[in-house]
């Protein structure tokens, strides 16, 4: 058993990870200047006096807005379903069409973040990952379709008389030409039968032209509502159709800055924009109400009902709802709970910067001592570090992390009510408290959190909060003169003061955690031992599958959980870290395994690549944030119903008997009996590579090794007291599954040795009580090659149709479907972008023994 260390990167490949989160920091803070600049002239009292005197009508109009607008959104899934020809219930499009949005607007303004919760739900009702990918493209399409018509509408017939700062919006008058110039076109190209409309790498199905009508009113009915919602939110300034040309320029602005949520990005153009006609306090104060209606409220809503319906599931176990949510929402309730806290730690640090409302701190006067108030104005903020620190936690599903998030979301809601009567904030941390609560088996990792690496977009997201939590404190407290005394001032009035001791020790309680973590023990190597089979071994006997056995080889490095109940093996080869297969143990222990693997790998900076995995346990990888690509499709034969019988098996009943006539003897040799037998077969063996002109494979393929061999029984194949075809047999502990592994023989054996050797053990096999035989995969087969489908899908499928040259694709799955199987897809999981033809090839040399292995036989 061989165990690999360190894996070299370059310092250039090290840092990219980096680069858009950089990026976004700088135009965050670019963002927070434009801000300060216009707000020169006014305090944070104007902001908030503003947003108190927007009219309760205009606030519930806002809201009402908001739901229509996320019932809008359910059109494009729908009409999607409409365009692809499924059927699903309005119901079931609704949930996935209300989830997806909310995470993916609140993470970014783009609908590809909702691809992979619209895959859990879609792919749990029957529907394909085709089908969801052409889902996605068909969304992405109706988005831009009416981004493009409505711009193009305003920008081209209506004149825009907002000011002379933005006087050029009148030369877009061209840009508005080119966008109705593309509508046309679209419907043009729809209307003369053009069924592909391919831009860049991007290839859509053109729907008819009365489904693109629809798809066209339904999107612009969409920008228009998102729009209004903000504009009913503002005071009377300017027609709505010039105010619709601002909020679509803020909109594709933050949506191409890839700022989470354009948060920023999108404030400032509006604030740019509209400042000549109103004032700047004005408008942001309707900016806050915006965010916090259209973004921050629907978020508390679907963190509710998760946490509601994994309340339910306990309560009522028989719900088929529960049962649901279960399997299928479950999946990625840690990332939504991490971006609701890490927003909550926000939320507090925020409340820390800036001034306590004037009333409320009078009436509070009256009943809490100053000390306390003091005290919990500073212990507040450093709650809310430690909310947006853990909610990294969370996303890792540490055990820890949800114990000390609940109790700093407690705590926070106490010291909210006692620094200020912030009832508000205090009711947002209570609600996620009770969301949370009942959701502690989604988060077992016993690891701690100083042992997890903090990847670089999530520290720049921490620091992009302090530093915003900075900005918004000067703004706060700029009329008061800067003092030595302002640190030690304690008085009622005292609120500068108490925002500069919060930052400080904000700042500085981060600090000290990032030296905490620096002056860590150093992270142990790993174990060089064979002590690692021991515990092997048992888990390996007791697996249903029979792939397990592959752990017995001699080539893999061993990754154990912390129970020892669960287990998966890999190998290094360049920057792939490729693990053999799903994990093998205790189903339960597997997602804390998988995300200790994840973390090993970013620590040595490779890629986590899982080989052959199971369409079963494929949600495990998606909850990781990997890609799945289809590698074919595995055959298994269920011994159960398998005979000899029958006008269907007249060829393997050919076969059997002209074999059995020619003298064939099948018999199974124990494990006993091997050691005697190995310088027979290994006389087979080499004969069989000389013959095939090949070399011993390894990883995903057994080799002919002594020691390997060893473990198990062997089936042969005899004539006249010789041997001339054996295989090892791969059984399982359960006799839920049985395979061979090695298969090989002698030149001058029959021509159908290895059709009568899975005959006899299929026949055996199913005498002896197992459930099923694998007859092991088919690469490239299932794979589609569909207008939509991906790059990889259709060259997989180009191969198997034209790849005779190279290997026989077709001609093995012709040949396996004669024992009429089962057909069940396998996947390689690794990262999104452009690593899939190094991670391929990573893999190949693993299989092959090295790149010499790769480029010949």
């Amino acid at each position: 058993m061989n165990y690999i260390g360190e894996t070299q990167v370059s310092k250039s490949a090290a840092w990219l990870p980096w680069l858009g989160g950089v990026i976004s920091l700088l135009l965050l803070a670019v963002a927070s200047f434009a801000i300060h600049h216009e707000l020169k002239t006014y305090h944070y009292h104007d902001i908030l006096r503003h947003l108190s005197e927007i009219p309760r009508p205009q606030l519930l109009l806002a809201v009402v807005l908001t739901a229509v607008n996320y019932l809008a959104l359910t059109g494009y899934d729908t009409l999607a379903f409409r365009h692809i020809h499924r059927v699903l219930a309005y119901p079931k499009i609704a949930l996935t069409s209300f989830i997806s949005y909310v995470f993916s607007y609140n993470v970014g303004l783009s609908v590809f973040g909702g691809t992979a919760i619209r895959y859990r739900f879609y792919s749990s009702w029957g529907i394909s990952a085709e089908d969801v990918a052409r889902i996605s493209a068909f969304c992405t399409l109706t988005l831009w379709l009416g981004f493009f018509a409505t711009a193009g509408v305003i920008f081209l017939f209506q004149p825009l008389q907002l000011h002379t700062r933005i006087a050029f919006l009148e030369s877009v008058r061209p840009l508005g030409a080119l966008f109705v110039f593309l509508i046309g076109f679209y419907f043009l190209w729809g209307s003369l039968g053009g069924k592909i409309l391919k831009i860049k790498s991007w290839r859509f199905d053109v729907p008819s032209p009365r489904l693109s009508l629809a798809q066209l009113a339904v999107s612009c009915v969409d920008w228009v509502i998102a729009a209004s919602v903000l504009y009913v939110l503002l005071p009377p300034s300017i027609p709505f159709r010039s105010f619709l040309a601002v909020f679509l320029l803020g909109q594709f602005a933050g949506l191409i800055s890839h700022v989470p949520g354009g948060l920023g990005v999108f404030e400032t153009t509006i604030l740019y924009f509209l400042s000549p006609y109103l004032p700047a306090p004005s408008i942001l104060g309707s900016l806050v109400a915006y965010r916090a209606i259209y973004y921050f409220g629907p978020l508390i809503i679907a963190v509710s009902f998760l946490g509601l319906s994994e309340f339910w599931r306990k309560r009522a176990q028989a719900q088929k709802a529960a049962e649901f949510f279960n399997q299928h929402i479950s999946g990625f309730l840690p990332q939504v709970f991490a971006l609701s806290i890490f927003i909550a730690g926000m939320i507090l640090l925020y409340s820390g910067s800036t001034p306590t409302v004037a009333g409320r701190l009078a009436w509070l006067r009256a009943a809490v001592p100053l000390p306390i108030i003091e005290i919990s104005h500073f212990i507040g903020s450093l709650t809310g570090v430690a909310l947006v620190v853990l909610a990294w936690g969370l996303y890792r599903r540490l055990d820890a992390a949800y114990y000390l998030t609940l109790g700093f979301l407690a705590a926070g809601t106490v010291l909210s009510l006692l620094k200020g009567l912030d009832y508000e904030e205090a009711t947002i941390l209570t609600v996620m408290f009770l969301a949370l609560f009942p959701c502690h088996r989604h988060f077992h990792r016993k690891t701690t959190l100083l042992q997890e690496r903090f990847t670089g977009g999530w520290t720049l997201a921490i620091a992009g909060v302090i530093l915003s939590a900075l900005w918004l404190g000067f703004f706060s407290f700029k009329h008061v003169e800067y003092s030595h005394d302002l640190w030690w001032r304690f008085e009622f009035s005292g609120d500068a003061s108490r925002s500069l001791r919060a930052l400080v020790g904000s700042v500085g309680a981060l600090f000290l955690f990032g030296l905490v973590r620096l002056f860590a023990p150093a992270r142990p190597k790993m174990d060089k031992s064979t002590k690692a089979m021991d515990r092997i071994l048992p888990l390996v006997l007791r697996s249903s599958s029979t792939s397990a056995n592959l752990a017995l080889l001699g080539d893999k490095t061993f990754l154990l959980n912390d129970s020892g109940k669960a287990f998966l093996m890999y190998g290094v080869s360049g920057r792939s870290w490729v693990v053999m297969g799903d994990p093998i143990g205790d189903e339960s222990e597997f997602p804390g395994l998988l995300f200790k693997f994840r973390e090993m790998t970013d620590i040595y900076r490779g890629w986590p690549v899982f080989y052959e995995v199971s369409r079963e346990r494929l949600y495990l990888y998606l909850d990781m944030g990997l890609m799945a690509f289809k590698l074919g499709e595995e055959a298994f034969v269920p011994l159960q119903t398998f005979s000899l019988e029958g006008s269907s098996r007249k060829g393997l009943r050919h076969t059997y008997n002209k074999a059995s006539k020619e003298g064939m003897a099948f018999r199974i040799a124990s494990t006993e009996e091997v050691p005697a037998l190995l310088s027979q077969l290994k006389q087979i063996s080499d004969s069989w590579l000389a013959e095939k002109n090949t070399r011993e494979k390894g990883f995903s393929l057994g080799a002919f090794d002594e020691i390997y061999l060893a473990h198990f029984p062997v089936a042969l194949l005899e004539r006249e007291g010789k041997i001339l075809a054996f295989a090892n047999l791969w059984t399982t502990g359960t006799k839920a599954e049985l395979s061979i592994d090695l298969m090989r023989h002698l030149p001058e054996a029959p021509r159908s040795v290895m059709e009568y050797l899975f005959i006899c053990l299929m026949l055996w096999g199913k005498e002896q009580g197992y459930q099923r035989f694998s007859l092991g995969m088919a690469p490239f087969s299932g794979l589609e090659a569909h207008v939509l489908a991906p790059l990889w899908a259709k060259l997989g499928a180009f191969l198997f149709r034209h790849g005779e040259h190279f290997y026989n694709f077709r001609g093995l799955r012709e040949y396996k479907d004669k024992f009429d199987p089962v057909w069940e897809p396998k996947y390689l999981a690794g990262p999104r972008g452009l690593a899939l033809p190094a991670i391929l090839a990573n893999t190949a040399s693993l299989i092959s023994g090295g790149l010499r292995g790769v480029i010949s036989k």
